[in-house]
């Protein structure tokens, strides 16, 4: 594989996922170690990525940047003008971090009524910004490039609420491994935010469709809601129609 095309490889994995870790770019693309550090360098030195341990984040997820320049940025929106069809006046509800659910904490209508719990420092800003409700920023260590909070303070503070839905985000999803994850921080606070609500809702570009981590979060029959940019009825979604509410 020529650089050119390598490099376009691992910019389309940093887009999909907002963070790669350079052992996962080793196997996928059958390379050293050396060629995908410079790889990375050279990306990084183009301002296309940022290096972090390990690997590599997209720079749209940054709290430098906001959500300017998010991938996929008009269907990350369309997911969160669905996602929002779910809330209802008096609800208590509990959002995860990353891009999309960004978007739906900038489109919560003014007037709402509802009082939202997040694990994100961001999307707690997003959301008092740009709505009217109560906003509850659960508390612990902030995870270094990933933005949300973790660790056993934030998950002792999750045991003690129950929410009517959560929203989440995910990097890796399928029928068959269900939410899967590569950071071992971010599966333990998913998994007591799933524990936590009554109801949970994944929120997905349809290109995260049938991939997956390395570590499980949960199986596809915990959850209650998929919501992507696609249409239902389009075939990619019939396994997931069969066992979840898509939207």
């Amino acid at each position: 594989m020529l650089k050119e095309e390598r490099q376009n490889f691992i910019m389309k994995q940093i887009n999909l996922h907002n963070k790669v870790l350079s052992s996962d770019l080793c196997v996928k693309l059958n390379v050293s170690e050396d060629t995908i550090r410079r790889d990375l360098h050279e990306l990084a030195s183009n301002s296309k990525i940022k290096k972090v341990y390990g690997g590599a984040m997209s720079k749209s997820f940054s709290h430098t940047t906001g959500i300017k320049d998010t991938y996929a940025q008009e269907a990350k929106r369309h997911i969160a003008k669905k996602a929002l069809t779910l809330i209802n006046d008096g609800m208590t509800l509990l959002l995860g971090g990353g891009t999309t659910i960004m978007e739906m904490a900038r489109l919560v209508p003014k007037g709402r009524r509802c009082t939202f719990f997040t694990v994100s420092p961001m999307v707690a800003m997003e959301l008092i910004e740009y709505s009217d409700c109560e906003v509850i920023l659960l508390g612990g260590s902030l995870l270094h490039d990933s933005y949300i909070v973790t660790g056993s303070m934030v998950i002792n503070q999750l045991n003690d609420i129950k929410v009517d839905l959560c929203f989440l985000g995910t990097n890796t999803i399928s029928i068959e491994d269900g939410i899967t994850d590569s950071v071992w921080e971010v599966v333990q606070v998913k998994k007591a935010m799933i524990k936590s609500a009554s109801k949970t809702a994944i929120v997905s570009i349809a290109e995260k469709l049938n991939s997956e981590g390395k570590m499980k979060v949960c199986n596809i029959n915990a959850l209650d809601y998929l919501i992507t940019d696609i249409d239902p009825a389009e075939k990619m979604l019939s396994p997931y129609v069969d066992v979840l509410n898509v939207l």
